[in-house]
């Protein structure tokens, strides 16, 4: 419903008005944020600001735009569901923490079957309030921006933020028989970290941590050799026929983050595709296994996707919006930089460490009869 119809313009004058001036919109919702952005040219900004503030604070749900949105949101969530991947992070999540953290992103069909104009009024009303808004922005004048924006703000209500609903990390399992389309068994094994992006250190480490274990797909879709250094690449996906993808994934929030492998693999060999995921995140986690030369390749590579994802606008933005929410304040990049070259091979070793001594979480989909119990897997790593 983000920039639809509000009280002062109709959703074809917004649309009007953005394709004036060759602006793009979109608009975002992860775990913990949601944001709506506006690209286009400087010389534009007063027009960007007024329409993103009116979008963001006048929106009036009319019947039939939310309806019709309603329907589209169903479509998109049966074509999700329908990609092994997607429904395994959502597991993930919800079998792992409990807390706001383990509510899915991909609302259940029942619940979309209750939203009208007038609980999305009173979400606006309760959650759009100046403590919990930042209006950030990249290629403009600090002064300019504050200028045209404080006038349109300045009545913004300062509603007493209720703090974040508490999260916690305590594992689990999901697992769910089901026609996934390619007869393939899909799995991920995780397990949480306490800290988030409040421990700059260890979310930095766990990030090249998952660069150094890389992986993909079987085949690599993102160039020639993209990738085919790493740890799974090299000890697994070049050594397995029978699997198709095997790749390190990590989310990082506020104050957690889980990490994990997920994988795809034939129905039959299932079982020996968990025991592969059990050895590489056990071995990581023993003294003296990361060889330098892969550890110096992984932080330039993690540095490399730092600079990349900066270039973009939008993600400069959306970054700043997101640290001026998590540190009140936005650190400067050289610190980031500086934290992935302090990584060391102990700093990997001791996080592993810590990962695999956490709680279990373990999603399985598909194919699912050859996958081994959760205390089977679990007593894996006990045993290790």
């Amino acid at each position: 419903m983000a920039f639809k119809s509000t009280r002062n313009r109709s959703h074809l004058r917004v649309v009007r008005e953005v394709e004036a001036i060759g602006g793009a919109v979109q608009s975002s919702a992860s775990r913990e944020q949601m944001g709506y952005t506006y690209d286009a040219l400087k010389t534009y900004l007063p027009e960007m600001v007024e329409l993103l503030i009116d979008c963001v604070r006048n929106p009036v749900f009319l019947d039939w735009e939310v309806n019709e949105q309603l329907q589209k949101v169903k479509a998109e969530i049966s074509e999700a569901s329908k990609n092994p991947q997607g429904v395994l992070l959502e597991a993930i999540h919800s079998a792992g923490f409990s807390g706001g953290l383990a509510n899915p992103l991909l609302a259940p069909e029942s619940s979309i079957d209750r939203l009208n104009g007038s609980l999305l009024e009173e979400f606006v009303v309760e959650n759009y309030t100046a403590p919990r808004m930042v209006l950030a922005a990249s290629g403009v004048e600090h002064e300019e921006l504050v200028a045209i924006a404080e006038p349109l703000l300045s009545d913004l209500p300062d509603k007493k933020s209720t703090g974040e609903p508490e999260s916690f990390y305590t594992g689990g399992d999901f697992r769910c028989q089901a026609d996934s389309g390619d007869q393939k068994t899909h799995f991920a094994l995780a397990f949480g970290l306490k800290g988030g992006w409040h421990d700059v250190k260890e979310a930095i480490t766990l990030t090249v941590l998952q660069v150094l274990m890389g992986g993909g797909g079987s085949f690599s879709a993102g160039g020639p050799g993209k990738g085919m250094y790493s740890r799974l690449y090299q000890r697994v996906l070049n050594r397995y026929h029978k699997i198709q993808l095997f790749s390190a994934f990590n989310n990082i929030y506020n104050h957690t983050a889980i990490f994990g492998i997920e994988a795809t693999t034939d129905a039959d060999f299932a079982s020996s595709a968990i025991e592969l995921v059990v050895r590489e995140l056990t071995e990581v986690a023993s003294s003296g296994a990361v060889d330098p030369v892969q550890l110096q390749r992984a932080k330039q590579s993690t540095k490399s996707a730092i600079l990349m994802n900066l270039e973009s606008r939008m993600v400069v933005s959306e970054d700043i919006g997101r640290q001026i929410l998590t540190y009140n304040k936005r650190k400067p990049l050289e610190d980031f930089l500086k934290a992935v070259d302090e990584v060391t091979s102990q700093d990997i070793t001791e996080i592993s460490q810590k990962l695999v001594s956490s709680p279990l979480t373990m999603a399985s989909y598909g194919e699912v009869i050859n996958v081994p119990t959760y205390d089977a897997v679990s007593s894996m790593f006990k045993s290790k």
